[in-house]
């Protein structure tokens, strides 16, 4: 009940504070609005996640960005291509100033590009192929690669660039690493290109942006001032919207949409999302961190990873979770993004608790055991509840699972694997990826399926550590391979080989459901980024 009681009152003092805010702004272009969780840092190679990622996009630009269609188009960079088969190049915009007036040039690229590609930086994975990058002069940059990567550009539509001069001046020339809490300079202030300046920065609390005068595009939005508050509570952020006191949300709870679609002053903004919801196991110690089984790893053996897959019954986590707001699979790729094998894409029949318990005893645990999970509660849609109605299906098995949930600063410290590649401190987790840097499955295999391996970069999201020396083989083939049709019979083989294997368990692909006063027109790209030049304040 103290802990009921305290939620509540931590909701009531965040609406409070929102309607304060609203009250002390006058100004008709004022965009306010609200997401669950906050924006973990302003470094933008902090951590790979859309939330953050797309946020900084607005404040700093990349070489090349995404349209509204999420084709590529030209940001710092005007013209970009292939040399050879392993030399690129990018001819940068002039006269581009950075928000405090200093120039852009290619010392601050080659700069942001290095400082992506070491230290704490979570984005070393779009640097696999990168063998050298070196200024030619002001305006061009060129890059080696050490093999073909026909997907260079489109990794690096992800990488944000910031100011050589402004990161050296205050001490924030090297990423902070994120695993390790480690903060700098950039964690609260920022300094780029992009189309808003940051204005204040208060973590937990908000952050405020302008628009920035002297940016080289030309502004689609009407907007004076962006305020950003995270309001964790579904029930306030819902509230929130209704009394007007933010004008957008960016996660509606499902259980909310019906509601929020009847009220006449409100729209709601929906449509499948690129992301793929998923659980993983530890599949690298030994002896798992959270256990009654000592000396072993249940999940080093597919009879385990099997029962566990084929008990938890995503239709289920649909009907009575999502309300209908999901889309089942059983791949790690969602539709729409190429690779995707649609034949591949069945999950298989789920199991009678018997049959389940019957491949744990085959596998040596007749009497079930216990295991940690670890799961965001401000991260994904529902988050947590359907972390929970997981631990009740494994229940009826005979499997103990402690649930541990927690916001997304500490979870993903928590679990991610560290700067030396060794594994975070979890044993079955649940995380979600979008292949938004080049919209190829090559990207998850890279990222989530490849062995982890830190000199090639590979693997770094492969929290659980899963190998397979065939999907490795296939994964580096089809990086470089251009003949279209053998690509595709090496993608079908490596989908194969990791579904069989039940490396993971993919639940489903979630909705993109956003919701705003009928005032506000904006754009929702299916990557669920949220690009602020497209907004409009009526």
């Amino acid at each position: 009940m103290k802990a009921e009681l305290r939620r509540w009152a931590l909701a009531g003092a965040a609406a409070l504070a929102l309607g304060l805010g609203a009250a002390s702004t006058t100004e008709a272009k004022t965009f306010k609005w609200a997401n669950a969780g906050d924006v973990s840092s302003m470094d933008p190679y902090y951590r790979n996640e859309t939330f953050l990622l797309a946020f900084l996009e607005n404040i700093y630009d990349p070489l090349v960005r995404r349209d509204e269609k999420l084709g590529l188009e030209p940001a710092l960079a005007v013209k970009w291509g292939q040399m050879s088969p392993t030399t690129w190049f990018f001819d940068l915009r002039p006269n581009v100033k950075f928000h405090d007036g200093s120039p852009f040039t290619a010392d601050d690229v080659v700069f942001s590009l290095n400082r992506a590609s070491s230290g704490g930086s979570n984005l070393k994975g779009n640097f696999t192929s990168v063998k050298e990058i070196r200024k030619v002069n002001d305006h061009r940059v060129e890059v080696d690669t050490k093999y073909p990567d026909p997907l260079l550009a489109s990794k690096w539509a992800l990488i944000l660039i910031m100011s050589k001069a402004w990161a050296e001046k205050n001490n924030a020339a090297v990423a902070a690493d994120a695993t390790k809490n480690e903060e700098n300079f950039a964690t609260r202030n920022a300094m780029g290109t992009g189309g808003f300046m940051l204005k204040e920065r208060r973590a937990g609390e908000k952050t405020v942006l302008v628009p920035n005068p002297n940016w080289w595009d030309k502004p689609k939005h009407n907007l004076t001032e962006v305020i950003f508050t995270p309001i964790p509570n579904p029930a306030t952020r819902v509230a929130a919207l209704k009394a007007g006191d933010i004008d957008m949300m960016y996660e509606v709870p499902p259980q909310d949409t019906d509601g929020l679609k009847r009220d006449a002053n409100l729209k709601v903004i929906e449509g499948p999302e690129t992301r793929v919801v998923y659980l993983g196991f530890d599949h690298e110690r030994d002896e798992l961190l959270e256990s009654n089984i000592k000396g072993k790893n249940p999940f080093k053996d597919r009879r385990v990873r099997e029962a566990f897959h084929r008990s938890i019954d995503v239709q289920a986590i649909r009907r009575a979770v999502m309300r209908g707001q999901s889309f089942p699979t059983n791949l790690m790729v969602a539709p729409g993004i190429n690779g995707y094998v649609k034949e591949l894409d069945k999950r298989p029949p789920l199991l009678k608790p018997e049959e389940a318990k019957k491949l744990l005893a085959d596998a040596g645990y007749p009497d079930g055991f216990e295991t940690g999970m670890d799961c965001p509660n401000d991260r994904y849609v529902n988050d947590e509840k359907i972390c929970q109605a997981v631990v009740a299906m494994l229940a009826r098995i005979g499997i103990k699972v402690n649930l541990l949930a927690q916001t997304r600063s500490k979870y993903f410290s928590k679990i991610l694997r560290k700067a030396d590649n060794s594994p975070g401190e979890t044993s079955f987790f649940m995380l979600g990826w979008s292949p938004a840097t080049t919209y190829d499955v090559h990207n998850v295999f890279e990222s989530l399926i490849q062995t982890p391996n830190k000199e090639t970069k590979k693997g770094l999201f492969n929290v659980g550590g899963y190998s397979n020396k065939k999907v490795d083989e296939l994964s580096d083939k089809m990086e470089q391979e251009t003949d279209t049709e053998k690509r595709d019979a090496m993608i079908y083989e490596a989908t194969k080989l990791y579904t069989e294997d039940y490396a993971y368990i993919p639940l489903h692909q979630q909705a993109v459901i956003w919701a705003a006063r009928k005032n506000i027109e904006l754009h929702q790209p299916a990557d669920n980024r949220f690009p602020l030049r497209f907004v409009q304040v009526k």
